[in-house]
């Protein structure tokens, strides 16, 4: 499976995200010469056990997510970072989840957006978004690299690939740049070759990430 960087928005310190910066992002991908081949989506939702009894709280993870790719459609992903925890399963498992009722959803978030084709590279490019609102909380990127699988042996030509693409996007003045942080997949028990687990822990990773930005941007703000 082509290897993959997850990257996300770091909005500057007293600035937010807002549409005009996602749309220089794209117009950008375009400059580059990237060439658009349709939508992308991913849902990341976060899960709370229902728990009856206190005395049974233990026993539950405290929360979870649950991760749904576009390229993966009949998977469904599990990730439980307090355990550094990783589970594959059938899509299915939603509705098994919602009929058992032992975790409900707090929140679920819609990635959506464009991708776009540009020589061995895939990119896309998106909003975080809640689903049934439009109310735009983060802007995230895919940056695939179709020929290798290996994530040691791709560091160097994705290493290279992003300080080209922080280049171009530099030029457009831009309050904020991209990051990409890494996870420690061997904590998670993944190897090196790379797999759609390693996708899912990317976006645990984004998410923990963009929360305690917002977490810190409402700090200063009070």
């Amino acid at each position: 499976m082509p290897i993959k960087w997850v990257l996300h928005w770091q909005p500057n310190p007293g600035t937010t995200v807002n549409t005009q910066i996602l749309t220089e992002v794209s117009q950008c991908v375009e400059g580059i010469n990237g060439v658009k081949e349709g939508r992308w989506k991913a849902t990341l939702s976060f899960y709370k056990p229902m728990v009856r009894e206190q005395a049974n709280a233990m026993e539950f993870p405290r929360d979870f997510l649950g991760i749904s790719l576009q390229e993966q459609p009949n998977k469904y992903y599990l990730v439980i970072r307090g355990q550094r925890l990783i589970v594959e399963a059938d899509s299915t498992i939603q509705t098994i989840m919602e009929k058992l009722q032992s975790y409900k959803t707090r929140v679920a978030l819609n990635f959506e957006g464009f991708q776009y084709q540009l020589g061995d590279f895939q990119l896309r490019v998106g909003k975080v978004v809640p689903i049934h609102s439009e109310s735009l909380r983060g802007i995230v990127m895919e940056m695939e690299y179709l020929p290798i699988s290996s994530w040691e042996k791709s560091h160097q030509i994705m290493g290279e690939f992003f300080d080209i693409w922080q280049e171009a996007l530099s030029k457009r003045s831009l309050p904020g740049h991209f990051v990409h942080i890494e996870p420690n997949f061997a904590e998670y028990g993944l190897s090196d070759e790379y797999s759609s687990q390693h996708t899912a822990a990317q976006y645990a990773s984004i998410m923990a990430q963009m929360i305690a930005t917002a977490q810190s941007a409402q700090a200063a703000r009070n």
